[in-house]
């Protein structure tokens, strides 16, 4: 259902951006985009009309026309035929980097190399040997690079977090997190099909992976217990599927089994109806309750978390837009996931506290954990390209 979310969220944005634009500031900082991916209306274009502190500055393809056909349609000042040509552009403060997963060390590298900062979409690399390189040059640079889990900044997921980290209802026992898409609703010719650009149901639903070691507050996984890979008819070198058993470490050596399952092509129900209620969703049980958070990945579109408390046999549900225990009164109940990753990422940029953040450590460990599943899978690591 991914594809779903992301066209609900490309409405959602258009409808609310167009109505509350405001007047940028004087020294807002300057983003550009390398790539014309899809994403980029949801991700920053329309988030960015009701920030008064960032402006779109400009937007890179290696087709002109696909460029200016983009720049006229969003209006963005200023369109490049190549990535090196933005990266070179001095009035240029930042970028945010929507190429496949496998060229993101690569542009990256070079973006932190111009003196840009980095928004980089999920996952942050091909693999944690490539997370390591470019998350050590940002520091050396002293330049802001983050892992876009939009997600995470969301008040209904720092709610979930809030019910977890305090122990209310006991240590955490185990985890399972899912993410699929219906049968034929990713074209075989699709980036995320191709293995020279590192794609895969694990890579392009790593959010599984993320949800999980957030909620558990721990980084790589300890152990990958099982991993079974069902590979693309096409190329067996790229899971269509992948189901997996982590543990993972957490509070002084409290050890948590942590199921996990992506599906790119998930079976229609009689080859004809599309699982819709399947959307991105973790359950967590603890030693007292049950509590479940259904679509964690796009929750500004529709979301719920219920708590079973197995005490007292009681089910309550809880809904999140706005505020929350890190937000406070800061947001609006129509801000998207990526318009709350936004309002993060200028902070951090212009030398504030952000309310929530991605480190790169983090990101680190989400590589590798996501390299050790695919190692036990038998499929291997992926591999970047330029």
């Amino acid at each position: 259902m991914a594809m779903a979310l992301q066209i609900a969220t490309f409405l959602q944005q258009y409808i609310y951006a167009s109505q509350h634009a405001i007047k940028k500031d004087q020294n807002a900082l300057r983003i550009g985009i390398l790539s014309t991916a899809m994403i980029n209306p949801a991700a920053l274009i329309r988030p960015a009309e009701s920030h008064g502190g960032i402006i779109v500055s400009a937007i890179a393809s290696r087709d002109i026309n696909n460029a200016k056909e983009t720049a006229h349609k969003y209006g963005i000042p200023h369109a490049f035929g190549s990535y090196e040509e933005l990266l070179a552009e001095p009035g240029i403060d930042a970028v945010y980097i929507s190429l496949p997963n496998g060229m993101h060390a690569a542009w990256a590298t070079k973006a932190l190399n111009a003196g840009k900062h980095v928004l980089l979409e999920k996952p942050v690399t091909a693999n944690a040997d490539e997370a390591r390189a470019i998350a050590g040059l940002a520091e050396e640079k002293g330049l802001v690079l983050v892992e876009a889990f939009h997600w995470q900044f969301h008040p209904a997921s720092h709610a979930v977090k809030d019910l977890v980290a305090d122990h209310k209802f006991g240590k955490i026992i185990r985890t399972w997190a899912r993410m699929t898409s219906p049968a034929g609703s990713i074209p075989k010719s699709d980036i995320r099909w191709q293995w020279d650009l590192a794609g895969g149901s694990l890579m392009d639903m790593t959010y599984v992976i993320s949800a999980t070691r957030y909620f558990l507050g721990a980084g790589a996984a300890k152990e990958v217990v099982y991993a079974t890979a069902r590979p693309l008819q096409e190329d067996n070198r790229i899971d269509e599927a992948m189901d997996a058993l982590l543990k993972f470490e957490v509070d002084a050596g409290q050890v948590v089994q942590s199921h996990i399952w992506t599906d790119m092509n998930r079976a229609n129900v009689g080859f004809l109806i599309p699982r819709v209620w399947e959307l991105p969703s973790i359950e967590i049980e603890t030693e007292h309750a049950i509590i479940y958070y259904y679509n964690f990945m796009m929750p500004h579109l529709y979301h719920y978390i219920t708590i079973y408390d197995k005490r007292t046999k009681i089910t309550t549900t809880q809904k999140h837009y706005s505020g929350g225990p890190l937000w406070g009164t800061r947001g609006e109940k129509w801000w998207s996931t990526y318009r709350y990753q936004l309002e993060a990422f200028v902070d951090k940029v212009r030398g504030k506290q952000p309310v929530h953040w991605v480190t790169l450590e983090s990101s680190i460990a989400q590589m590798e954990t996501i390299d050790a599943v695919y190692e036990k899978s038998g499929l291997g690591k992926r591999q970047g390209h330029e």
